[in-house]
């Protein structure tokens, strides 16, 4: 077998993507270093961002969310994913070097350079910025606070068991956009779906970080997944549980009505299915189960823009 850092290749990379197949080989490095083959980071960054402009829309009575707005979440989280794994992965060199799993992702294996590296974060986070100028100034204002959190985020793991809280505050963060770039304010329902994104954050991430547990014991990485245990499943329960019960506070806020609180019942019991079927020391289905999070948001989410069309035409 070769040895990956020798083929280009990373092993945790997605097989068979187009990255593999189609891009240009002086362009693998730097979209494996924005994770493009793994479009799951993207989809979870962007999910808090649609049901806060469908909520939005509920409230306002709008028969769906702003298809503009729609537009320039997705690429505003497909950028700063982006920028955040290559920032991740600029403060994480070390760490990635001695982890099986990472250390033939493009930085650690010497397929770009710490300077390469830091000008396509610099790319990325300008494309971000272009997108968020587009909103308005209160919007724009509480985006650029939200790097406050993404900045700290990639150190939280050598210093706190709670890593995946801090992911929450930066992955949900969109929860408070959607409102905003609506109403140009918050209001509780925003703050509400907020905090039930970063319990639904912590939730996943937990799952996700089992395939690392034992790598992460011997660097000394902390993370939820270490701290829970064999007690992860009841974690979840809690977690995911809590995450419903905001959701559904952040909907009585809003005023949605029973296709709102289907669509949200019916992703609980795809949460539940989650905690069923874990198995924390079995990697593959860890990652299997943490991608499913991207069916769980289309559930919540179709769930918001029926209401939103249901409400608009009464």
């Amino acid at each position: 077998m070769q040895d990956e850092t020798i083929t280009g290749r990373v092993a945790d990379a997605v097989r068979g993507h187009w990255v593999d197949t189609h891009a240009p080989d002086w362009l693998r490095p730097y979209a494996r270093l924005a994770r493009w083959e793994r479009p799951i980071g993207w989809w979870l960054l962007l999910w808090p961002c649609w049901w806060s402009a469908a909520l939005a829309a509920i409230a306002g009575g709008k028969a769906f969310p702003d298809p503009w707005h729609m537009v320039l979440f997705l690429i505003g989280a497909v950028a700063m994913r982006g920028a955040g794994c290559t920032y991740n992965d600029l403060v994480d060199q070390e760490i990635d070097d001695k982890v099986a799993r990472t250390r033939s992702r493009p930085l650690p294996s010497g397929q770009v350079s710490r300077l390469q590296a830091k000008v396509f974060l610099a790319a990325q986070a300008l494309t971000g910025l272009a997108v968020l100028l587009q909103f308005n100034w209160f919007a724009v204002l509480l985006g650029i606070a939200s790097l406050a959190v993404v900045a700290v985020y990639p150190f939280m793991k050598r210093v706190t068991n709670w890593p995946q809280l801090f992911l929450g505050l930066a992955f949900s963060w969109g929860a408070l956009m959607g409102w905003a770039a609506a109403f140009g304010r918050l209001d509780w329902p925003a703050v509400a779906l907020y905090a039930g994104g970063i319990l639904w954050t912590i939730g996943y991430d937990t799952i996700y970080a089992h395939q690392d547990k034992e790598d992460d014991a011997l660097v000394g990485v902390h993370s939820t997944a270490r701290l829970f245990g064999d007690w992860t499943k009841p974690a979840l329960a809690a977690l995911y549980g809590g995450a419903t019960a905001l959701f559904a506070l952040a909907l009585f806020g809003a005023d949605a009505g029973p296709a709102a609180f289907a669509g949200l019942a019916l992703g609980l019991g795809h949460l539940v299915w989650q905690i069923v079927r874990l198995d924390i020391d079995d990697p593959d289905q860890c990652l299997k189960l943490f991608r499913s999070n991207t069916s769980y948001g289309w559930i919540v989410f179709a769930g918001l823009v029926l209401e939103a069309m249901v409400q608009g035409l009464l």
